[in-house]
């Protein structure tokens, strides 16, 4: 899967300041959050060696402040780091000094995240407000990195303002696995500027509330998209994100307090797509992973194992009036089922080789790796296809023996609501040891 560490360890050496990862946090989603809660799931963004969240907040008239104070609190309790993205796509453009305002207000905290002694500022969109950067970054001293991805590039570079570019481009096109050539495009035109370069497992949403319903190619993405970062080596990664429920690219633990946006007064989406369907184990090698990112080395402590897949093949049920791309983007859009595989998508941190065999309800798939790491040590990912119905096994065996098994949700050909759900249905389970010889079985439970 993953380069060399002394190659990793080669391309790294040109960079002065440490490589930071975060996780894109929709602040707008915990307005019942307590303290407690925020100090919950930074532990968990700890334990997975994500360095902040960057927190995404709405123009909402200051009612982002509550729980920007908690935010806080809970990370300076623990030692972790935040910093803004003003999100001025979701209620319109901020007012110049309300920017200055919160960026001052928070910006000397000791839980601000910081790029070479400034406060590190990012946005989604906004370009139509460039003009208001010289000032802010004038009255506030802040690092000024935004996702400008409407304007491409280029098109950002030239507004002339910005010390650095996050792309929002982490997802592909139709019917095709992602690529690095957006990534390429902005480490070219930024001609040494610091990149920031997105992550994220999937893509599905429908929200007819905000005009939202298609999906992009998830598949294999998550696996695919650690390795380009490593052939990438950007100066940041942003996983996109840890809870957006809406767009189904969460990583964080189900959380129905922050549903709000599946109703009918919201989102007005025809089911809830994101509950019981568990993505946790996509946590579960981000310590190798980024560990790997950023030295160009990492230990496995435990064999582990994570698979995901959806619930019903793609032709089951209606597609719900989903789209593969979106029209709205100006893409040609494709039959969904054209683009979302029907397939059981693995992968495997393991010190050696394994073998992987996938049971569908009474149907057993001998796997095969199609990706293998050099040296036999790292993370092995491949896929089966739907073959058969019920409930799901993985398991990985060495020299005949069971190291792990997942016990998973079903496959079936039956949808909530006669509706297909799109979104990913995610496994996992981690060995007793490092290469144990003891087999480990766990069941995923829908928190």
């Amino acid at each position: 899967m993953l380069l060399l560490p002394v190659v990793v360890a080669l391309m790294s050496a040109c960079h002065v300041q440490a490589k930071a990862v975060f996780a894109h946090f929709m602040l707008d989603n915990v307005g019942s959050w307590t303290v407690a809660n925020w100090q919950r799931d930074i532990r968990l963004a700890q334990d997975s060696h994500i360095d902040a969240f960057a927190l995404n907040f709405a123009n909402s008239g200051g009612g982002y402040a509550n729980q920007m104070a908690n935010a806080f609190s809970a990370a300076n309790s623990l030692g972790f780091k935040l910093f803004f993205s003003f999100d001025y796509a979701a209620q319109g453009a901020f007012a110049q000094q309300e920017v200055i305002n919160v960026i001052n207000q928070y910006g000397s905290n000791g839980a601000y995240y910081k790029y070479n002694g400034k406060p590190f500022v990012s946005t989604f969109e906004g370009p139509g407000s460039s003009g208001d950067w010289n000032a802010i970054k004038s009255q506030t001293g802040c690092f000024f990195i935004p996702d400008w991805s409407s304007l491409g590039a280029q098109g950002a570079i030239n507004r002339g303002v910005v010390d650095g570019l996050f792309s929002w481009e982490a997802w592909p096109t139709g019917p095709n696995d992602m690529t690095t050539q957006p990534d390429e495009s902005y480490k070219s035109a930024l001609a040494g500027k610091p990149y920031m370069m997105p992550v994220s497992p999937w893509f599905f949403t429908n929200l007819p509330g905000y005009g939202k319903n298609w999906l992009w190619r998830g598949d294999d993405l998550w696996f695919d998209r650690w390795n380009q970062v490593m052939t990438i080596q950007p100066d940041f990664v942003e996983i996109l994100t840890w809870n957006d429920w809406g767009e189904s690219h969460y990583i964080a633990p189900l959380d129905p307090s922050q549903y709000g946006l599946f109703n009918s007064n919201n989102g007005k989406a025809p089911y809830n797509y994101a509950d019981n369907m568990p993505h946790d184990g996509w946590r579960q090698f981000l310590p190798y992973v980024i560990d790997m990112y950023k030295n160009g080395k990492a230990s496995i402590s435990a064999e582990g194992l994570v698979a995901w897949y959806r619930n019903a093949p793609g032709s089951a049920c209606s597609d719900g009036g989903t789209t593969g791309n979106s029209a709205s983007q100006g893409q040609q859009t494709y039959p969904p089922a054209q683009v979302a595989q029907d397939k059981v998508f693995f992968s495997a941190l393991l010190t050696s080789y394994a073998d992987v065999t996938v049971t569908i309800g009474s149907t057993t798939q001998t796997g095969t790796w199609r990706n293998t790491p050099s040296g036999g040590s790292g993370i092995y990912h491949g896929s089966v296809p739907f073959n058969g119905r019920g409930a799901v096994t993985v398991k990985i065996s060495r020299n005949g023996k069971l190291i792990m098994q997942m016990n998973g949700d079903s496959i079936t050909d039956s949808c909530t609501n006669g509706i297909e759900n799109w979104n990913a249905y995610v496994g996992n389970v981690s060995a007793t040891s490092p290469g144990s010889g003891g087999a480990s079985t766990s069941t995923s439970s829908k928190a």
